[in-house]
């Protein structure tokens, strides 16, 4: 249904409420599925009538949709029983036991069981549980509490609870409007117009005389007919043109909603206890993204995008996916482990972690994008430094100075002469992090590079306003990359970040221009910008003028900033007066949606603020730092941060969220840090205390993953820390919860390094997961991305589901090797059976990706794709039938809706799935796609194919930007089924490529190799290989049944695992590994997809910890250029014997 016609049954409910058809209102509001009434359904509740009450919830969703559905109906349907039960009405109650709970036995038997118990008791009060039980008014009051949470949570009742805010009678005055046009479009229009009817067009009647005015009142419509041409067109948008009209595309951005929000719901599980009484404390979860992707550990794989759903709004639209909030189904259920359990105060960075001395104010903040604990300062006299906070040491400090006084303007010149005093604005790392820079308080911006480390040089110079320049932002327009600045000219203007080149000058503030916001919403590019004057400005990259003119609240200070999935928008100002505000904006309205509480009655200064995790907002206000949650206009917390700062404190998140960088009193910083942010801190602080004492013996090596290449923001020597990686499956996952690695003891090279060689099942854990299917060979292989779960997808198009539950010896509920899992099967014996086509699925190449909270996974083995919801096995929809048939699939990183689809055919498909609609078709491969991999640092998707061909897309427009071949080894040529993957590391700037005939690391932005690996010209090939999930070492499967780790900095071997560590001696010699697959948070666990059908698990020894030993840097093995690749590759021990 379009959304005009959506909007048109909101006007038909608002007339029927106007005109009493209550029946009629509520079976509308349930038929559409638009409008869910939260009064009438408390109303229902409160009396009792049940039927209705399941009946009016059918209209939006069933028990098994989600987590969030199905806890509404079992906490309805426990009321009901219970309530017969208190009646001692025991057929009643009977019959809802059979009828309505048992369905909830295939979740959690033993509460069935439980419930079932309570038939037997007099009274039953006796059960410990139900103790506290009163009368049916105060438990249906109770229960309403719980269940309204539970709704405001669920993703299907999204944007569902409020009725638009429409003026009385709409449906009438847009009557009237259409009856006033028609009278006017008469002929021969008379005074006083007889209107009777609405069925057919209204027209007078020929009559002599001049043109009658429009009738001022019709009793058949009631009220007064407002004049035609006073009303916007229909869809016109609060934010109107100001010099000039809106482009059409301007309108779907700024209407874009912004996602919804959750209220906390109740942590308790499905129970026989009365729901979480009012008042008590909930947790609550923080909202993804889309473009920050979150690892929900979800209960039961529920699916927010419902079987239900899809059905009644076809094409079928993915949500973006929401972190439910934890424990909303039972921790009790078997083998559904919340390990994802999030309590917000304690996530947020509030312990100093460390005390950095700057030697001046610091006055702007900002972490490296990449390199999180990498701080970038600018100070009230001018200078900058660049600070390595792990390790404490400052990298670079630079004192302000003009870099060529010749090309300042003569004001700017004559000014430094008389006044040499200037303060920093601003700074800001580029998105990428290989540029910086700095906004000063007098004319000048300047534009550094860096290199890594220390090696920070000068790249540009710009006299940009006149006075100072208050603000700095990078952006991407016309996908190249851009410096925003504004000043006290009351100008924007945006340049060239490569040349300087002056590209746009914005005009129209009165007032000097305090800050810039520059965002994107689909293709739609554009900037906020905010002046002294309170006034806040839109502005496209053109010429033609702003869109927006609205007001601030404090008309001020302000600044503006998205939430990091750039769905949200908000401002914090402080007025003249010192009252301050930070609200959320309603952007397809231009109105303040949320206004914050908690600050200082009179500001001391401007206060600071930033966002972080999709989740909170934090502002420097009286001497501490307050927090609030996005969703709740009330305080969260505040932080004195151990005392010493300032009234106002300038405060800076790094992209993770778990670092806070917070300016001090005397010239001081202090880091805040979370659990997460403290780990980092100490993993910094080890590498720096281990290159230490490394330095007294040898030469410090260079990482070549992450060495100084332009685009490469200064990697060297430094762990990335927690982003995405893109799988070799196509799912993006968040590495928020992987384990720190213990950092590498330093080699000594006085000792003889030896390849750690593992023959035997007793020196390493490995575990068969066990079969009940018969399937022929794994051809896909993923571990959920909680952790918890492994899904296999066979040659023959079944998927296999392994779940390992919370036990004494697996406490935590995460797959392991020490203990064997469950096959999983829904209690409806459905499999998850993709779609074939006449020929054999074994002659299909099968592909899948799964969702970032695990909810759906969308899968192909030669036929239609088909996405699944991993609750309950169910397929949702169908779609894209060959010819051409699906080879690899990858979600966009960013939008959940956007799937890039490799075909046999060669080309790429962007598909829209919402839309049912093909964005994009990308033509440069000659043989079928077999990887594909998105960069959401880069932007852009990178391909390979069976061609052996590498191509980078950049992902705004679909253009290629480059394309290369292999280097494939002399003598070794590709075979004719031979497949190329592709998986980006975790710095996002390097990806893995992987071959039958090599291992190769690759430099995105220049699509150069940079470190290579092969076999030997007689040893098997390479079937299949990933990273870690931290990157640093790679898996590599061989088709001989060997297993090797690489280190991934260097494709150094440092363990072999033989097959007789694993593969009992009876079993066939044509058996071997197809895909290996990595844990998302342990960094040495990984899984085997084997050709027989089996699946293997693997972990070092306890005792070990790690696989073998990283071997000696050799010489030249620090250099960028690929490593040549004779048949040893290498030394003798570096290679697999075979």
């Amino acid at each position: 249904m379009s959304s005009l016609s959506r909007e048109l049954v909101f006007l038909i409910l608002q007339f029927l409420d106007e005109e009493k058809f209550k029946e009629t209102v509520h079976k509308l509001e349930q038929e559409s599925g638009f409008f869910f009434n939260m009064k009438y359904f408390e109303d229902e509740v409160h009396n009792g009538n049940w039927e209705e009450v399941e009946k009016y919830l059918s209209g939006f969703t069933k028990v098994d949709d989600n987590r969030y559905s199905m806890k509404i109906f079992f906490e309805i349907r426990k009321q009901k029983y219970l309530e017969a039960l208190d009646k001692h009405d025991r057929s009643k109650a009977v019959d809802i036991l059979v009828k309505d709970l048992k369905v909830f036995a295939s979740f959690n038997e033993d509460l069935f069981k439980e419930i079932t118990q309570l038939l037997t008791l007099e009274n039953f009060r006796e059960n410990e549980q139900l103790s506290k039980y009163g009368d049916t008014k105060s438990a249906r009051a109770i229960m309403l509490v719980e269940l309204k949470k539970l709704i405001e949570a669920n993703p299907l009742f999204r944007d569902k609870l409020q009725f638009p805010n429409l003026k009385n009678s709409r449906l009438r005055t847009l009557i009237n409007q259409s009856l006033n046009w028609q009278h006017q479009l008469c002929k021969n229009p008379r005074p006083n117009p007889d209107i009777k009817t609405l069925f057919v067009d209204h027209s007078c009647g020929q009559q002599n005389g001049a043109r009658a005015p429009s009738p001022a009142n019709n009793p058949l419509l009631g009220g007064p007919v407002q004049k035609p041409g006073g009303f916007p067109p229909l869809g016109a948008h609060p934010f109107q043109p100001a010099p000039a009209p809106v482009p059409a595309p301007l309108a779907g951005w700024m209407s874009n909603p912004p996602t919804a929000t959750h209220p906390a719901v109740s942590g308790a599980p499905l129970g026989l206890g009365g729901p979480a009484m009012p008042g008590r404390e909930f947790n609550i979860s923080a909202l993804k993204h889309p473009r920050t992707p979150p690892t929900n550990a979800s209960v039961d794989f529920p699916s927010g995008d419902s079987e239900h759903a899809s059905k009644r709004t076809r094409p079928l639209g993915l949500t973006d996916e929401v972190n439910l909030p934890v424990n909303v189904m039972p921790v009790s259920f078997p083998g559904h482990a919340h390990s994802q359990s999030f309590n917000a105060p304690d996530d947020l960075p509030k312990t100093v972690g460390r005390v950095l001395n700057q030697g001046s104010s610091p006055m702007s903040m900002d972490f490296h994008p990449i390199q999180q604990t990498l701080l970038l300062v600018g100070t009230n006299v001018g200078d900058i430094g660049l600070w390595e906070v792990g390790s404490r040491e400052r990298l670079v400090q630079r004192n302000f100075k003009v870099w060529d006084l010749s090309a300042c303007t003569m004001p700017l010149q004559a000014g430094l002469v008389k006044d040499p005093g200037v303060s920093v604005n601003r700074v800001i790392w580029s998105p990428d992090g290989s540029l910086f820079g700095v906004a000063y308080s007098r004319h000048l911006i300047q534009i550094y590079s860096y290199h890594g480390n220390d090696d920070v040089r000068q790249h540009l110079e710009i006299d940009a306003h006149v006075g100072g320049v208050n603000d700095l932002a990078f952006s991407h327009p016309n996908k190249q990359l851009s410096v925003i600045t504004c000043g006290d000219d009351k100008l924007i203007k945006v340049w060239d970040a490569s040349t300087g080149t002056k590209q746009y000058t914005f005009e129209g503030h009165e007032a000097p221009v305090y800050s810039v916001c520059p965002h994107h919403k689909e293709n739609i590019q554009f900037i906020f910008s905010t002046a002294l004057d309170g006034k806040i400005k839109a502005w496209l990259y053109d010429n033609l003028g702003s869109r927006v003119d609205y007001d601030a609240p404090g008309r001020w200070c302000t600044t503006m900033a998205y939430s990091a999935d750039g769905t949200r928008l908000f401002s914090c100002g402080t007025s003249k007066d010192g009252e301050s505000h930070i609200v959320e904006w309603n952007e397809s309205e231009g109105a303040v949606k949320r206004t914050y509480q908690g600050f200082r009655k009179r500001s001391l200064g401007v206060v600071q603020f930033d966002t972080t995790k999709n989740r909170f907002l934090a502002a420097g206000d009286d001497f501490s730092i307050k927090f609030w949650d996005m969703d709740n206009t009330q305080l969260l917390t505040s932080s004195e941060a151990d005392g010493g700062l300032p009234a106002s404190p300038r405060i800076r998140f790094n992209k993770d969220g778990s670092l806070l960088a917070i300016s001090a009193n005397e010239n001081g910083i202090k880091v805040l840090a979370n659990n997460d942010g403290l780990r980092l801190l100490r993993t910094f602080e080890n590498i720096a205390f281990d290159a230490s004492r490394a330095s007294e013996a040898s030469k410090p090596t260079v990482n070549p993953i992450s060495a100084s290449v332009a685009s490469s923001a200064g990697l060297t020597d430094r762990v990335p820390s927690s982003v995405g990686i893109s799988a070799m499956n196509g799912d993006t996952r968040n590495l928020g919860d992987v384990k720190p690695r213990i950092i590498e003891e330093t080699n000594d090279k006085t000792k003889i390094w030896k390849l750690s060689e593992i023959n035997e099942p007793s020196q390493c854990r490995s575990l068969k997961l066990p079969e009940n299917l018969r399937v022929t060979k794994i051809s896909r292989l993923i571990y959920t991305n909680s952790g918890n779960a492994i899904l296999a997808l066979a040659s023959n198009a079944v998927h296999l589901l392994w779940k390992w539950q919370r036990s004494d010896r697996n406490s935590n509920g995460k797959a392991t090797a020490t203990v064997s899992p469950q096959l999983w099967q829904p209690s409806s014996g459905i499999l998850m059976t993709n779609d074939v086509t006449d020929t054999s699925p074994e002659e299909a190449v099968p592909c899948f990706a799964l969702s970032k909270n695990d909810s759906y996974v969308m899968s192909a083995s030669g036929g239609k794709i088909s996405l699944f919801n991993m609750m309950t096995f169910k397929t949702m929809t169908t779609f894209m039938p060959p010819p051409p048939a699906a080879t690899f699939l990858a979600f966009h990183p960013q939008d959940n809706n956007i799937i890039a689809i490799g075909m046999d055919d060669s080309t790429i498909q962007i598909y829209n799935v919402r839309v049912d609609e093909v964005k994009s078709k990308l033509k440069g491969h000659s043989k079928r796609i077999t990887g594909l991999a998105f960069s959401h640092v880069l932007n852009v998707l990178v391909s390979s194919g069976a061609d052996a061909q590498l191509c980078v897309w950049n992902s705004d427009g679909w253009e290629k930007q480059k394309s290369r071949f292999l280097q494939l080894p002399s003598g070794r040529s590709p075979g004719a089924q031979s497949e190329t993957r592709v998986q980006f590391h975790q710095d996002q700037l390097h990806f893995l490529v992987v071959h039958e005939t090599q291992l190769a690391i690759y430099e995105t932005t220049k699509l150069e190799c940079v470190k290579q690996w092969a076999p030997r010209e007689s040893t098997a090939p390479i079937s299949h290989a990933t990273f870690s999930c931290d990157s640093q070492l790679v898996y590599a499967s061989f088709l001989d049944s060997t297993v090797c780790v690489f280190t991934a900095a260097q494709l150094r071997l440092r363990c072999r695992i033989n097959p007789s560590a694993y593969l009992s001696p009876n079993i066939s010699s044509n058996v071997h590994p197809l895909v290996i697959a990595a844990h998302p948070q342990e960094p040495n666990q990984f899984a085997l997809g084997l050709s027989d059908g089996s699946v293997h698990v693997f972990e070092p020894l306890e005792s070990e910890g790690k696989w073998g030993i990283t071997p000696p840097v050799e010489n030249g093995s620090s250099s960028n250029a690929p490593s040549s690749a004779p048949a040893g590759g290498g030394s003798g021990s570096d290679q697999p014997q075979r």
